[in-house]
């Protein structure tokens, strides 16, 4: 089996990987599993230089490894740079930060002392998607090296060089290199890995089929898993909002990564009296975006990573309009087979149409007409996923009252959905399970050990009458 490194602009193989053969990947699962033992036993201090080194690292690199990923997946170079600076902050971040947080709690109880110690569990498998290549593994492996697990990396089989650039990163900057691995595997070696008692913990990032598909498997194991899958964020426009900023940003915020994005705005849910204007305006900011070749500095958008996404998005459009949708915008592919997709923007999403209940992965903005803000929690709710919301409106007080009914993992009011270091990341619903990111997401993957003393202090003799 080859593993392709695809130009999905030009639609040319770069490169072809031949797989690792389960012998290969059950040899590094036994060096990461010895690895382990030795990794736990380094104090915080060593940890956080190697993670320093790491960030420098990547700032070094930033522009080589902004032009894998435009050349690998199609993400403009800009947007590649802004990615691996965002990656080097969340190494510092828990570089500085991962000893307090792992730090012994102390907890009353009858005893002389109790506490809960935070301790590694060992090998963590990860399972990522191609869509923020580095980001996506940086903010599962920052975390988990600096609390003294070790990682092993299957990434997604159409950024093999991507991965291998993440392992270069983390051995350069000195760690042993059989804490961090990059598996050159396909799909049907997973269940094997999840199975193998060495490995302790799955962390994956992707689709709903693919997640509950790892869960079940990790389930039967009796392991941790923490689950990022698909999201259809609602973008709640109420008739208070600075409707000029809420358009302006919705472009933005649907055409993250070419809408290719978890937490990409995908559901425009306006109340009725603006609902007219506000499509008005965000028609024209998509407009004014640029496409092309992704190794321009120009592009603001490049092409959908693979021509079967296209096609895919493609159908659900068709489907959808042929369900009641309205085209408001129309863009889309110029012929089946490619990947460039231009953005459009469908109206009338009704129950019982592919828009309403499924993500659209790519530059398709789905309006929901709401008749007030109670309506709009009711439709933003009326989704299978629930991962992140935004809420636009001049009331601060009542956005922050609102967002409590939103079900969704994150709510940010009058400001586009992000994920950043220092706040926890991740979904209720189908769109999963756990958190990354701050302190939480650094405990998913240790036991929390309750460690409970008695008896008498040491060094000290017993009192006698």
């Amino acid at each position: 089996m080859a593993i392709e490194s695809y130009n999905p602009y030009t639609g040319r193989v770069l490169r072809r990987f031949r797989a690792f053969s389960w012998s290969k990947t059950e040899r590094i699962l036994g060096q990461a599993h010895r690895a382990a033992a030795e990794w736990r036993t380094t104090s915080f201090a060593h940890r956080a230089r190697l993670m320093q080194r790491a960030a420098a690292l990547l700032r070094e690199r930033q522009n080589e490894l902004a032009r894998l990923m435009a050349l690998e997946m199609g993400k403009p170079v800009a947007d590649g740079r802004a990615e691996v600076q965002k990656c080097a902050l969340t190494c510092e971040y828990y570089a500085q930060h991962a000893e307090a947080f792992l730090a012994d709690e102390e907890i009353k109880s009858e005893a002389r002392r109790s506490f809960i110690a935070h301790e590694p569990l060992g090998v963590v498998l990860a399972i990522m998607p191609w869509n923020f290549p580095f980001w996506q593994v940086v903010r599962f492996a920052a975390p988990a090296l600096m609390a003294g697990n070790v990682g092993l990396l299957k990434h997604a089989s159409n950024v093999p060089q991507c991965a291998l650039a993440l392992e270069k990163i983390f051995h350069d900057a000195g760690f042993p290199p059989a804490t961090f691995r990059t598996l050159l595997i396909g799909s049907d070696l997973v269940g094997r890995l999840i199975e193998d008692d060495r490995v302790r913990a799955v962390t994956l990032t992707g689709s709903e089929p693919a997640g509950a598909e790892v869960a079940a498997t990790a389930g039967r194991q009796i392991k941790k898993t923490v689950l990022e899958l698909g999201g259809s964020d609602a973008f709640i426009v109420l008739a208070d909002a600075d409707l000029e900023l809420a358009a302006k940003t919705a472009a933005q915020a649907r055409m993250i990564n070419a809408g290719q994005s978890c937490i990409a705005a995908k559901r425009f849910i306006v109340e009725k009296p603006v609902v007219k204007e506000f499509i008005s305006k965000m028609k024209t900011h998509l407009l004014a975006l640029r496409t092309g070749d992704p190794l321009l500095e120009s592009t603001q958008y490049g092409p959908l990573a693979r021509p079967d996404l296209a096609d895919e998005l493609t159908q659900q459009v068709e489907d959808s309009v042929r369900q009641g949708a309205k085209v408001e915008l129309y863009g889309g592919q110029s012929q089946p087979g490619t990947a460039l997709f231009r953005p459009i923007i469908l109206s009338n999403i009704k129950p019982g149409q592919r828009a309403y209940a499924e993500e659209l992965f790519g530059p398709v903005a789905l309006i929901l007409e709401a008749r007030d803000a109670d309506d709009a929690i009711r439709l933003a709710n009326d989704s299978r996923f629930g991962l992140g919301a935004s809420i636009w409106t001049k009331d601060a007080q009542r956005g922050q009252e609102l967002a409590r009914r939103v079900e969704a993992g994150a709510v940010f009011i009058n400001s586009m959905v992000k994920s950043s270091p220092e706040m926890p990341f991740g979904g209720v619903k189908k769109s999963g399970y756990g958190r990354e990111l701050s302190y939480l997401g650094i405990r998913e993957f240790v036991n929390q050990k309750s460690i409970w003393v008695s008896g008498e202090a040491s060094g000290k003799q017993k009192k006698v009458e």
